[in-house]
């Protein structure tokens, strides 16, 4: 049990990220005037918590829950926290919300903009970062939130608001002319979200790129034409304009993409590195020079084109569908996995660095 004043928090060497500790401290957990404070009930740990580390200084990622030390950070993960104390108006003892948080038993925060949806943190460290990662969702006002699927929605909602936000960018650029996707690390959960949001395309290939021991996974998820391993890469025919989705941040697999498809490669779309943890690098040794896609440029376009509402809409009724199509077999594709606590976090974290995590699996923990 916690006591009053105790908060639990799990640390990561920036330069070592699966190097962790566990650390324990006195803390007043009364809110300052204009401050609430939530308690971190649960958190989805994926390949995407060890990309937000990577990338932790370049993109600046350390920097939403400051750790006080240089050389240790938080890491960043989605999950649900409530509300234990509070001193803002509108915003009540008990209520839940859905946001970005450290892997620590306490966070306090500075709302404003609060609203029937919930609010945002305007804590001055946080001013400069950006926006959507600063937003928290009430689960009261949720209309796609549902208490049974909690662990499925901070597992998929992440990784598919970048999968929905990816496939509406491709579309709205008519795939730069391209009839042909290659995605490579096809076993990622942000890869296939892509490739589903992507389905009845008249005349586009969507290829699949992935290792040979997850080929059989990645064919039963139904949503490529094709399933290569890395090593028949040039089984694949140059016959067509070819569009290259990079999940996997592998610089010298990127290389041999580009140098295979030549003249017909028409844009290089670096989306994740599901399999590098090194600074992300828009090189490549011929063609076009890969773009870095970050989804809260394509939200902010379509929340001028459609509003927020239907963004909000847009990517709840895709998860619905996506959360249906992960758990609806006889077969699942997602296989939630829920631990208890900071040591089980600490596993998973170096598991999820090793690649030492089945595409199948979805970790989840409880603090």
């Amino acid at each position: 049990m916690q006591s009053p004043g105790t908060v639990t928090r799990l640390i990561t060497r920036k330069d070592a990220l699966d190097q962790s500790r566990i650390e324990q401290e006195q803390r007043s957990l009364i809110p300052a005037a204009g401050e609430v404070i939530l308690k971190i009930d649960r958190c989805a740990l994926t390949t995407n918590n060890i990309t937000y580390a990577a990338y932790g200084n370049s993109m600046n990622y350390w920097g939403f829950f400051p750790t006080g030390l240089t050389e240790w950070g938080h890491i960043p993960a989605w999950g649900f926290a409530d509300v234990v104390a509070s001193d803002v108006t509108g915003i009540k003892t008990g209520e839940r919300f859905y946001g970005y948080f450290p892997i620590a038993s306490h966070l306090s925060m500075r709302p404003e903009r609060v609203t029937e949806r919930g609010f945002y943190d305007a804590a001055e460290h946080r001013q400069a970062l950006t926006s959507a990662y600063n937003q928290y969702t009430r689960c009261s006002w949720d209309s796609y939130y549902s208490p049974e699927t909690e662990n499925l929605q901070i597992l998929l909602k992440p990784l598919f608001l970048t999968s929905s936000m990816l496939a509406d960018f491709l579309q709205d650029k008519q795939f730069f002319g391209a009839t042909r996707l290659v995605f490579s690390s096809a076993s990622s959960k942000t890869a296939y979200g892509t490739a589903v949001c992507l389905e009845n395309q008249p005349d586009l290939e969507r290829v699949a790129l992935t290792s040979n021991g997850n080929k059989a996974f990645v064919e039963s998820l139904g949503c490529y034409e094709r399933t290569v391993s890395y090593t028949e890469l040039a089984s694949l025919a140059n016959d067509r304009p070819t569009l290259y989705v990079d999940f996997s941040g592998d610089l010298d697999l990127r290389d041999q993409v580009h140098r295979h498809f030549a003249g017909k490669l028409v844009y290089s779309c670096f989306a994740g590195s599901a399999q590098s943890t090194d600074e992300a690098q828009l090189t490549a040794i011929e063609g076009p020079k890969p773009v870095f896609f970050f989804a809260p440029i394509q939200i902010r376009k379509r929340n001028a084109d459609w509003g927020p509402e239907g963004v909000s809409q847009h990517i709840g009724e895709g998860l619905q569908r996506f959360i249906q199509k992960v758990s609806a077999t006889e077969k699942p594709l997602l296989e939630v996995i829920e631990s208890q606590g900071y040591e089980a976090a600490q596993n998973v974290i170096s598991r999820l660095f090793h690649g030492q995590v089945a595409p199948v699996e979805g970790q989840v923990i409880r603090l």
